[in-house]
């Protein structure tokens, strides 16, 4: 889905999970990409695959999807203004959260996964210390304007800085957020965190702040149109 794909290990055991973490993630782009023509999910937007015929990951991102839209009162939608549907919001945070599982069951406790600036952490460091994260200045990506330090938490930031205009309110007819330019969201998995990082941002600054406040185990970083910071009360907890 146009993403990069990057995985630190410390202390790498003779078996070697990379190759098993990339296909893994290859198998995700082919069913969910709304970019190519053979995917599953764009097979189900041109009407060629019908419900039936849905795989079990589909389903369960489907269902997924509607979850989320109810928890956050339908500022997370699927459907684009197009009337295709894209759960690109929810997929890249669930299939790495189902990639740090599968190293797990592998005997890794110790990495760090990142998949399109979204990152799960586990355990420590080569050194013993939890893994630093940098959070990029949306408006000079080569600078790094803070730096958290996690271990088993996760981090997710939505915003426009990379990929362009591409979260909308779809309650206010598919318009951008004013006044928030990204959001970082820390959870305690990047399942929950890059799911609700794309509803809070769509909600714009204040109401985004207070969604995530209200969610256990959540806190969030964000930075304003403006170039102004705000960051819910728990959030220094995890800074450097």
């Amino acid at each position: 889905m146009g993403m990069p794909v990057t995985l630190e290990i410390a202390l790498v055991k003779e078996a070697d999970p990379f190759d098993q973490v990339f296909a893994y993630f290859k198998d995700v782009d082919e069913r969910f990409s709304p970019y190519k023509k053979t995917s599953e999910l764009s097979l189900l937007n041109d009407g060629k695959l019908k419900e039936p015929d849905y795989s079990a990951d589909m389903r369960e991102v489907l269902e997924l999807c509607s979850e989320t839209k109810r928890i956050s009162g339908g500022f997370f939608d699927i459907v684009k203004s197009n009337g295709r549907l894209d759960p690109s919001g929810l997929v890249k945070g669930w299939a790495i959260n189902h990639a740090a599982n599968l190293l797990r069951s592998m005997g890794y406790d110790n990495f760090c996964l990142e998949a399109g600036g979204d990152i799960q952490t586990s355990g420590q460091n080569e050194d013993g210390h939890p893994w630093s994260i940098g959070i990029r200045n949306p408006f000079n990506i080569e600078q790094i304007v803070k730096v958290v330090e996690l271990s088993d938490r996760a981090i997710a930031t939505s915003g426009t800085y990379i990929r362009g205009e591409h979260i909308y309110n779809p309650l206010a007819g598919y318009v951008r957020p004013a006044g928030i330019k990204s959001l970082s969201v820390i959870g305690l998995n990047i399942f929950e965190a890059d799911r609700f990082a794309t509803a809070a941002f769509a909600m714009g600054p204040d109401e985004g702040l207070a969604f995530i406040s209200a969610l256990p185990e959540m806190q969030a970083y964000l930075i304003g149109d403006d170039q102004s910071v705000t960051f819910t009360k728990g959030f220094e907890a995890y800074v450097a």
